[in-house]
């Protein structure tokens, strides 16, 4: 049952839904577009294997990580650097005998917020960051105090496949946790099922 029939009412709200139907359609192709461009653009790039065979990048998010580590690598100097610079790097404040660990404040958000988006697809995709993510969450973590922990890691990883310029390679990783008698692989290798 409508809720009026009164032509007045109903004409012009017609009128605009048509209209904003036609914006709309455009406003799609002008975004596929872009994607078009930034998907050919990115292809070109020297760099575009680093990010785009990263684990749960994909093609929205590996253009963004490109953009995020740039071209210059002597920008920063160590991975530490790039945490503290993008925001993922805790602040940990202390007055008197008290102390506190928070989110650092100012960082170029978007920047941010393209590290922690990946870092969370990570979590399906890589062996390592589902352990982690799952040893964490046994310990009472949530769900975004442990994103940014795994952001935290992930940079330190992206930042040595970037300045040496070698791609990321799961399986040499676990074996170096396997190596160095990790209890991240320990805790792993007891819940194989969920990984």
């Amino acid at each position: 049952m409508p809720l009026t029939e009164d032509r007045g009412i109903t004409l012009p709200c017609s009128t605009l839904a048509t209209t904003l139907a036609v914006q709309l359609r455009q406003l799609l192709q002008a975004i596929h577009h872009y994607d078009e461009l930034i998907a050919a653009h990115c292809a070109e790039h020297e760099d575009d294997d680093l990010f785009a065979q990263l684990p749960g990048s994909g093609p929205t998010l590996a253009p963004r990580l490109l953009a995020a580590f740039g071209e210059s690598r002597d920008r920063f100097a160590s991975a530490q650097e790039m945490q503290r610079y993008s925001g993922v790097a805790p602040v940990t404040e202390r007055s008197g005998n008290k102390s506190w660990v928070h989110w650092r404040f100012k960082a170029p958000t978007l920047l941010r917020q393209t590290l922690v988006e990946w870092a969370g697809q990570t979590i399906t995709r890589s062996a390592w960051a589902r352990a982690y993510y799952e040893q964490q969450r046994a310990k009472g973590k949530s769900h975004h105090v442990i994103l940014r922990a795994l952001t935290f890691k992930w940079v330190r990883f992206l930042f040595q496949c970037w300045t040496q310029r070698a791609p990321y390679h799961e399986a040499r990783y676990l074996l170096r946790l396997r190596d160095k008698g990790s209890p991240l692989l320990h805790w792993f290798a007891q819940r194989p099922n969920r990984a």
